[in-house]
Order: C-alpha cells, then structure tokens, then sequence
C-alpha cells in the first residue's frame, strides 16, 4: 500500500517502458531482463519492480476498472475551482491565472502568495494549486510506508530529539532479523510497494550493513526501496544504489546557510546539497525539502526553499513545520502555523505543477489533527506511514507527541483509505508523467 495498479507495457526503448493504465500512458525505468510488450508489471515512482502473470493482472484490473474512473471523476469534481473571486486582490486573481495558463511567474509574485493573510485570498490559492495537481498529475497518491530502524544519531541537531543533545531519551537499534521481518509484514501482509527505511546517523549501522539489509529485501520481496541515513557518504550512496536502493529522503532543511549552521553547528549546507545532487546524478529518486517556522526564517526564505527542491530535481516535496524537541537547545521555540504550512503546500504545486509529488508530513499532522485533509486539498499528493514495530515508535521522538505513534498499521491503513476515496483519490503511484525526464 501504495496498491500499484498493474499496467500492460505498450512500448519499450532502450531501458524506458510506457505502460498503459486503462488508456492512461505513463513511462518507466526497466531494470529487468527480457520483458517484453504485452506484458503486465507494477511500477513505483517512475520504476517497474515486478512483472506478474496476465491472469493475476487482469483479476486486479477487473476489480479496480470502474472504482478507478468512479475516484477520477468524484476528484474531479472536488477540484473545480468554484468559490467567488470578487472578494480578492486582483493582483491575486491574475497570478493565479497565469499559473492555470502555464505564464511564467515572478519571484515576486510567489511571495506574494506566500504573503497572503485574508482567507478569501488563500482559499482561492488552496483551490488552485488542487485544480492544477488534479490537471497535471490526475487523482493518483503515493501511500508511503517508512521503518526507523534506530534512534542513535551522532549529528548535534539544536532541535532534532534524536540529536546528541537529548540525553533523556531511551535508545534503541533493530537487527537485521527485525528490519527483514518488519519490511516483510509491511510488503506481503499490508502491501506496501515503497518503503523508507530510515535511521538516526548511527555509527554502529555502516554502510555494508545496510547493502546487505537492501540486497536481502530485493531478493525476498518487490518494493521501492528509499533510504535515509542522513549524510552517509558520497561512496556510500554509489554502493547502496548498487545494492538497490532507488530512492533517497534527505531534507536539505533550510536553503540560508546562516540558518543552516544555526541549526547544525560544525555542519555546511553544502554538504548536504552535494550528498542530494549526487545521488540524483547515480539515478536516486530524490524526497527533499525544507522546514517551515525556523527561527530568524522570512517568507523569502521559504521561497527559495521551494525553488531550491524544483532545482535538486526533487521526485517528491517535503515540507512540514519546525517542531524543536523541548529537550534541546531550540526546544521553547513556538511552532509555526497550520496555515504557513498550508501556503507553502500550494505555492509548491504552483512552482512545480506537472511533476512535483507533495507530501503530507506527519509533522504537519502532529500540529493540525485536519492536515491530511486540508493538505490534500491544497495541492498535496502524498502520504506516509509509520510502519515501524509499535513497541519502538514512541522512542523514534525526533519531536514529541507525533500523530499516529499509538495507531496500528491496520488502522493508520484504513483511515488513509477512507479518506482518499472520500476525495476520489486512488492509493496508488502510476509511474512517472510523460512531463518527467525518465
């Protein structure tokens, strides 16, 4: 769960596949031998991860044939932009005209957006950036599942609560009998198709642990397999793409580098963005984005924030609100707003309309029990779940009181499902647009 709908391959060049979705074409990257036209395969952002027999194909497609195009017209009708304009700037209205024109737009007119206080103003931002995820990306939402494997972590983040800063917090490791047995209930019993697998930068977890980790999940099961490990190496990132690895969440946090060593005292902002650059030159699907509410933070910042993500080539955006553990130095910090965060969602569909995935962190969810849905309806596309062992979440605080840390997995499944077919949303990832470069 993602449930990857299976697709009949249509073309083949080189290692890129087209694959039909009841008419609807999307591309991917093949990494297998001999397949071939006509066949029936599951893809997950962007890659096929497994080929499977027309039988089973064509069973799964029976049943989702008509919930399928039932869930695209109910989104599209909840994406209309309908409300009244009159009561709004009329610099508002024509900002928002030209993004639903393909205009190009100013920097100076995404602050603006960012600027905005009347709710008038940002309703009508919120339902544009929906109209334009429903125009450019259709009704799709990537259902992400994420296992934190420990809570060790040597960085000295000022707010992180994993953080070398926070002595109060009981600390654990998964081994490898855990981690198999985790990734194996969350892909055969629940369905997963992509996986995070994330850690605190331990040093006990090298990189050969971690290949071998990737190598026996590959072997065992078929799931998109992201890491993120914080920054591990530039050598480490060729071996765990080698290993299997596709995908890397790695959040760059902020884009000033004054706020950057704030926040990471000793550490360079231009490591990080190395660390990113580079796994997408290895072929990584790139999770990136930023923190909204940092101290000594401007709107600007956030812009740049965002334009810096379009710019790394990010797969999918992630932005959520600063949330300092209050056992750190930042820790009396105030929170920002569920509105900020809101803004920076649609501003992010607005700069990156026909490719960008926008998740809704549990962060925001942590701050605004509504965030999924109004994430959703603001230009959002995607989700995550916490798939690690119950008896650990607690203890993977890298802020208190995260939401959903006391739900089973059966539950935080169910929600999500209802949800997304309340607004006509198909659980699934189709592949990348024909928008994206492959």
């Amino acid at each position: 769960m993602c449930y990857a709908i299976p697709g009949k391959v249509s073309a083949i060049e080189d290692n890129i596949v087209t694959v039909d979705y009841f008419g609807e074409k999307k591309r991917a990257y093949n990494e297998f031998d001999n397949l071939k036209i006509g066949d029936y395969i599951y893809a997950q952002g962007g890659f096929v991860i497994k080929t499977i027999p027309p039988e089973e194909a064509n069973s799964i497609l029976a049943v989702w044939r008509e919930t399928f195009f039932e869930l695209q017209e109910h989104d599209l009708r909840l994406s209309r932009i309908d409300i009244e304009k009159s009561g709004v700037e009329k610099r508002l209205t024509l900002i928002l005209d030209k993004a639903i024109e393909e205009r190009p737009l100013r920097k100076d007119d995404f602050l603006y957006l960012l600027n905005l206080r009347d709710s008038d103003s940002k309703n009508l931002l919120y339902k544009t950036a929906n109209f334009l995820r429903q125009k450019y990306l259709d009704n799709s939402c990537c259902v992400h599942g994420i296992i934190e494997l420990s809570n060790y972590c040597a960085r000295n983040c000022y707010y992180c609560g994993i953080s070398v800063h926070n002595s109060k917090i009981p600390r654990y490791r998964m081994d490898k009998t855990e981690i198999l047995s985790t990734v194996e209930s969350a892909v055969e019993k629940y369905g997963f198709k992509a996986l995070v697998l994330q850690s605190g930068e331990d040093p006990a977890f090298d990189t050969d642990f971690f290949c071998d980790i990737i190598r026996e999940i590959k072997s065992r099961h078929a799931v998109l397999i992201f890491i993120s490990f914080g920054e591990t190496g530039l050598k480490s990132l060729e071996k765990l793409y080698e290993a299997g690895a596709r995908g890397l969440l790695l959040r760059f946090e902020t884009s000033n580098p004054d706020l950057y060593r704030k926040l990471h005292p000793g550490y360079e902002l231009h490591t990080r963005i190395e660390h990113i650059n580079y796994a997408r030159e290895l072929g990584y699907l790139i999770i990136t984005g930023g923190l909204t509410g940092i101290p000594g933070q401007t709107n600007r910042d956030i812009l740049n924030d965002i334009l810096l993500t379009k710019e790394l080539g990010a797969e999918m955006y992630s932005f959520g609100p600063f949330i300092p553990h209050p056992d750190t130095p930042l820790g009396t910090h105030p929170i920002t707003t569920s509105e900020n965060i809101l803004k920076t969602i649609a501003v992010s569909r607005i700069v990156d309309p026909q490719n960008a995935k926008i998740l809704v962190t549990t962060a925001f969810e942590t701050i605004d029990k509504e965030a999924r849905l109004s994430g959703l309806m603001s230009g959002a596309n995607s989700v995550m779940l916490n798939v690690t062992p119950e008896n650990l979440r607690e203890k993977y605080s890298i802020y208190p009181n995260r939401a959903h840390n006391e739900e089973s997995l059966q539950i935080q499944i169910d929600d999500t499902l209802s949800l997304l077919y309340s607004l006509g949303r198909a659980p699934t990832d189709l592949g990348v647009s024909g928008n994206r470069q492959v």
